[in-house]
């Protein structure tokens, strides 16, 4: 029987009862100001070469090795639950809330099945405060793909913000701090500022994002924390959804930037620092990312999706000859719903990781996956 982290046992432990005690007061609320969500899904895997068995749930184009054998031989058959989700959405006195945990584990507990926590926010008016996607990401843009990573080249995060939206409607405007993140001994003396404003017409909707942050190392184990420095980065998310014929959507989006690496969903660090002895000189990295997809349904039943999408930086000269330098990204896929609370579909995923000495790397994998998705208020 596996065993889990102590840490790891006792969060699931607090979201499993910070859940109960939801639900315990649910017959204090309106019916109609709670709704518990989710669905349980089954992804059968076939992967045709071999990638980082930690990341072999999901398709990460930086986990295809550029040296051939590194994991093992090709083929491996994957079966796991671990995109099921579960979630509760509360409304009272003009206060929404939003509780939101699948079961992929990321960080310390990358390639296990484990609580992760997605969502955590309260809103009131204006003003959000707690865990949602980071105000540099457009959350309108991930495309209608069964792979659980998705595309390598968008902006993708789940981030503790304070977030303020003084404009709403079909033009708005949003600002906020945001957690900093960072890749490689990261000194995170103050928050992220994020921006965006979206235009909504008949035609789709345009978005346009920006952040700004300092991005620093700093060494551990000496008295002054030295040598440490830090720099300044930021960048521009530009995204759309083309409406090509109601409801078929085209949707595309760019990024680029100086030490955005930790917000994009694959690929890149932030920040290198200088050569020895002093390992000033540091570097912000620059990275661009490019995503265009097609959401097509066919009839009530039959839906599809496929695209391309890329992820480059701009390696220093102080990094590693290992060091990520591209990754690709495609998929196409066929999607049914026999009902309105089931889904199964079959999606086939292709990769490449090129790495800053030139050496490449591909995956060809085929997924299929079976979801049931409920709700309280069906």
């Amino acid at each position: 029987m596996r065993t889990f982290p102590r840490k790891k046992l006792t969060l699931g432990l607090g979201i499993g009862l910070e859940i109960g005690m939801v639900l315990s007061c649910a017959n204090a609320w309106p019916a109609s100001s709670l709704e518990i969500y989710g669905f349980a899904q089954l992804d059968y895997i076939q992967d045709y070469r071999r990638i980082d068995p930690v990341w072999a749930d999901t398709l990460r184009p930086s986990t295809i090795p550029t040296n051939a054998g590194q994991f093992g031989s090709n083929g491996q058959a994957i079966l796991n639950v671990r995109q099921s989700r579960l979630g509760i959405n509360g409304n009272k006195d003009h206060l929404t809330t939003k509780l939101e945990v699948d079961f992929f584990g990321v960080g310390p507990s990358a390639g296990q099945t484990a609580i992760q926590l997605r969502h955590a926010y309260g809103q009131w008016g204006q003003w959000l405060g707690g865990q949602t996607f980071s105000l540099f990401m457009d959350h309108d843009f991930f495309p209608d793909v069964i792979d659980y990573w998705g595309p390598c080249g968008m902006v993708l995060l789940f981030n503790p913000q304070i977030r303020w939206t003084p404009i709403n409607g079909d033009f708005s405007f949003a600002v906020a701090i945001e957690m900093p993140h960072g890749n490689v001994r990261s000194s995170k003396k103050l928050p992220d500022l994020t921006a965006q404003v979206r235009r909504n017409s008949s035609w789709g909707y345009l978005r346009l994002s920006g952040i700004l942050r300092r991005v620093g190392f700093e060494t551990l184990g000496t008295p002054t924390n030295e040598p440490s420095e830090g720099q300044v980065g930021g960048g521009l998310n530009l995204s759309s959804g083309l409406i090509l014929s109601e409801p078929n959507k085209l949707i595309l989006a760019g990024v680029y930037g100086y030490g955005i690496a930790s917000y994009l969903n694959d690929g890149g660090t932030d920040l290198v620092p200088g050569g020895a002895p002093s390992f000033l000189n540091s570097s912000v990295i620059p990275i661009f990312g490019a995503t265009v997809y097609d959401n097509h349904v066919w009839n009530n039943q039959f839906s599809s999706s496929f695209g391309y999408s890329r992820t480059q930086v701009r390696n220093s000269a102080f990094q590693a000859a290992s060091s990520f330098h591209r990754g690709d990204y495609a998929s196409v896929n066929l999607l049914y719903r026999p009902a309105k609370n089931l889904l199964t579909g079959v999606e086939l995923l292709w990769g490449l990781h090129e790495d800053s000495s030139g050496n490449v790397g591909t995956d060809v994998r085929s997924q299929v996956s079976f979801r049931y998705s409920f709700s309280s208020q069906e």
